[in-house]
C-alpha cells in the first residue's frame, strides 16, 4: 500500500463534475510553526503504533462470505465486490471522524482530485426518476458549445442505453482522455426532440471562485440592486482557488465596495495549504490561522505572514450545515481574528487532517492522521461553528427562492455596526454523521 501525503481539509462528495474527496498536500510555507513535546517521535514513524490486536481474526470474513455462497436463499444476491467494500466501510465506520473512509476504485475513477480539473465534456449531471439528466453544462466546454441545455435527458451513450444507470456509472461512461469522441442520444427538455451528438472530450477546469450570486444580480429583501457589496463564492478548496480568489479580492476592493460576502455555504473543504493562504489574504502578519495537533502531541501552527489583499474591508460569511472542513478553517480563522460576522447555521464539523493511501484494488483510503484547531483554541470536530447570528433556510425559503442568509449578509454589513460579533464557543453536540452532501457533475 502507498501512502500519498495529502491531507484531507473536506468531505467526500459525489458528482461527475465533481467525485473528489476535497485533497489536500502536507505543503508548509514559512508561515507554520511546528512544536512537538520533548522525546516524542514522528506521527508518520509507527513507533508508536498498536498494531497486532489481539483476538481480531479476520479470515473469519472469508469464511462467512464462503458460507453466505453455500447458503444464502437468493444466491444472485452474493456480490464479492459489493461484499468486500461494505466490509471495509463497516470497519472505518467504527471511528467517530468523519474523515477516515473508503473510496473504492470506480469513484475514484471520476475524481477530480486537487488541481481542479479533469477529462470529459463538462456537464453537471444527476440522476433523477431513473433518468440521467443534464443539471448545467460549464460554460465553454464541450457540453455548452454541443447545445446540452439544463433538463435534457441522456438516453443513450456510445448506443447502451442509459435506464437504470447511477450516475457513478454514467460518469465512468461520459469521462474519457480529451481528444476522443463520445457519442450521446439526448431527449432535449424544450420540445422533447431527440438528437445524437458525437462530443469530443476536452481538459475540464472547474472553476472554484465565483463572484455572481444567485440570481445573477445581488439584491436585498426588498429586491433593490446591491451595487456597493462585494459578493465571492468559494465552490471548494483547489489548487486553482487561490489566483481566482486573488483576482477576485483585488477586483472587490479595487472597486472600492463598502463590505465583503464570503459565501462558503456546501463548501466541503479542499487544500489545506490553500486554505490559510486565502485566510492570510484577510489577516496581517503573526495572526494564527489553526493548529494541527498530531498524535504524539506534536502541534503545527499555521499563523498569517504581512500584507494581505483584504486587510480592512468588512466582511460577513455565510455558512450552512455542509460548510465542513476547510471552509471551517477559513471562517474560524477570520472569526477569531476578528475579520468576520458568521451568518447562516451551524457548520458540519469537520476538525480532522487526513492522508490518502492508495490500495491495490485501486481505491483509497483516507485516515485521519491531526486533528486541527480555532485560533481560539477550539476542537471543532463533531461540534462545528455556530454563526454569530443564526439564520436558516426553511422549506419555503427554499421554494420561493428567498435568501435570508443572503439578505441578513447584507443587512449587517450595511448596518452602521459592522463589528464582528464577539467568537462564540461551540457547544457541544452529537458528532456529526458519516453521511456526506453529494453533488453531481460530468
Amino acid at each position: 500500500m502507498k501512502a500519498a501525503r495529502w491531507t484531507v481539509l473536506g468531505l467526500l462528495t459525489v458528482s461527475i463534475l465533481i467525485l473528489a474527496g476535497a485533497i489536500g498536500y502536507v505543503a508548509r510555507g514559512d508561515n507554520t510553526v511546528v512544536v512537538r513535546p520533548a522525546g516524542s517521535g514522528s506521527a508518520s514513524n509507527g513507533s508508536s503504533d498498536n498494531s497486532g490486536s489481539a483476538g481480531a481474526n479476520f479470515s473469519n470474513l472469508n469464511e462467512i462470505l464462503q458460507l453466505l455462497h453455500k447458503k444464502y436463499v437468493d444466491p444472485s444476491l452474493v456480490d464479492d465486490q459489493a461484499l468486500y467494500q461494505a466490509a471495509i466501510t463497516g470497519m472505518l465506520q467504527t471511528f467517530p471522524d468523519s474523515g477516515t473512509f473508503y473510496v473504492d476504485p470506480n469513484t475514484l475513477k471520476t475524481s477530480v482530485g486537487p488541481s481542479g480539473k479533469f477529462d470529459g465534456i463538462g456537464a453537471t449531471v444527476a440522476q433523477q426518476n431513473g433518468q440521467i439528466i443534464i443539471v448545467a453544462p460549464i460554460e465553454n466546454t464541450p457540453a455548452a458549445r454541443a447545445g446540452l441545455k439544463p433538463g435534457d435527458v441522456i438516453e443513450s451513450v456510445n448506443g447502451e442505453s442509459t435506464d437504470g444507470w447511477s450516475q457513478e456509472k454514467a460518469v465512468l461512461k461520459i469521462r474519457g482522455p480529451r481528444g476522443t469522441k463520445v457519442t450521446l442520444t439526448v431527449k432535449h427538455a424544450e420540445g422533447g426532440r431527440e438528437e445524437t451528438l458525437e462530443i469530443e472530450r476536452d481538459e475540464i477546469k472547474v472553476q472554484s471562485v465565483t463572484t455572481v450570486p444567485p440570481g445573477g444580480v445581488l439584491k436585498d429583501g426588498s429586491g433593490a440592486v446591491i451595487d456597493d457589496v462585494g459578493y465571492i463564492h468559494i465552490r471548494e478548496f483547489t489548487e486553482t482557488t487561490e489566483d481566482e480568489m486573488k483576482k477576485a479580492l483585488t477586483d472587490v476592493v479595487g472597486s472600492g465596495k463598502k463590505g465583503l460576502i464570503l459565501d462558503l455555504r456546501n463548501n466541503p473543504g479542499g487544500l489545506l495549504r490553500i486554505t490559510a493562504d486565502i485566510a492570510d489574504e484577510f489577516l496581517d502578519g503573526d495572526k494564527t490561522i489553526l493548529t494541527e495537533q498530531e498524535r504524539d502531541g506534536g502541534k503545527t501552527q499555521f499563523t498569517s505572514k504581512a500584507g494581505g489583499a483584504a486587510l480592512t474591508i468588512p466582511v460577513v460569511i455565510i455558512l450552512n450545515r455542509f460548510s465542513a472542513s476547510g471552509s471551517e478553517v477559513l471562517s474560524a480563522a477570520l472569526k477569531d481574528n476578528g475579520r468576520a460576522t458568521i451568518v447562516g447555521e451551524k457548520s458540519f464539523g469537520k476538525g480532522t487532517v487526513n492522508v490518502s493511501n492508495d490500495l491495490k484494488d485501486g481505491g483509497q483510503v483516507y485516515i485521519s492522521i491531526a486533528k486541527w484547531l480555532t485560533p481560539a483554541g477550539t476542537l471543532i470536530d463533531g461540534v462545528g461553528i455556530r454563526p454569530d447570528i443564526p439564520v436558516t433556510m426553511s422549506n419555503d425559503d427554499i421554494d420561493q427562492r428567498r435568501d435570508v442568509q443572503l439578505w441578513k449578509a447584507i443587512d449587517v454589513l450595511r448596518s452602521t455596526d459592522t463589528t464582528p460579533h464577539e467568537a462564540l464557543t461551540p457547544e457541544p453536540s452529537s458528532p456529526a454523521s458519516n453521511a456526506t452532501p453529494t453533488r453531481a457533475g460530468g
